[in-house]
């Protein structure tokens, strides 16, 4: 009876863990940054070459900062919304990975500018400190520079709702 029995007890198991392994979010490797300090950073802005931005700048409100690129096609479809949330006054920085300056400058002439400044990561070695596995990737930001929270992949309107925007809510009035 228990060579019987075995066989199936082990199948179980592995539906079990097959069914959990399905819920998870096979892009999303968490990060290290969570309820840390923003890593320091200092880059010029692609806007303007002579001036910079820092982790410094998003000191005293909460902060939406977008990993993004011109040759990233996922970019492209979370373009529309942090264009929307922009309207709204969400104040948004973007870091613009391994790119070059022209092509990122076409891509926001062309699509609009939803950010307040962009720091321009030629190399990446500033998207690697903030642990950017890839484009898009969207991190919140509270008022005392500490990292709140990250999504990779997409941004999306059910995010936003459900998740971003009720922290951003909350970490304004902390």
């Amino acid at each position: 009876m228990f060579k019987y029995l075995l066989p199936l007890v082990l199948f179980i198991v592995l539906a079990v863990f097959l069914y959990l392994g399905l819920s998870l979010n096979p892009r999303d490797i968490g990060s290290t940054r969570i309820d840390k300090p923003a890593p320091a950073f200092i880059l010029s802005q692609l806007s303007d070459r002579s001036k910079i931005l820092t982790e410094k700048d998003f000191l005293g409100k909460v902060s939406i900062f977008n990993v993004w690129a011109s040759w990233c096609g996922t970019c492209r479809y979370e373009h529309s919304l942090l264009m929307e949330l922009s309207r709204q006054g969400y104040p948004i920085y973007g870091l613009v990975y391994k790119d070059t300056v022209f092509d990122a400058n076409q891509v926001l002439t062309r699509t609009g500018n939803p950010y307040l400044a962009n720091a321009f990561d030629e190399t990446g070695k500033v998207g690697m400190e903030w642990g950017v596995t890839g484009t898009p990737e969207t991190f919140v930001i509270d008022k005392q520079g500490i990292v709140r929270y990250k999504c990779t992949g997409q941004l999306t309107v059910e995010q936003w709702k459900t998740e971003i925007k009720p922290l951003m809510l909350a970490l304004e009035k902390s």
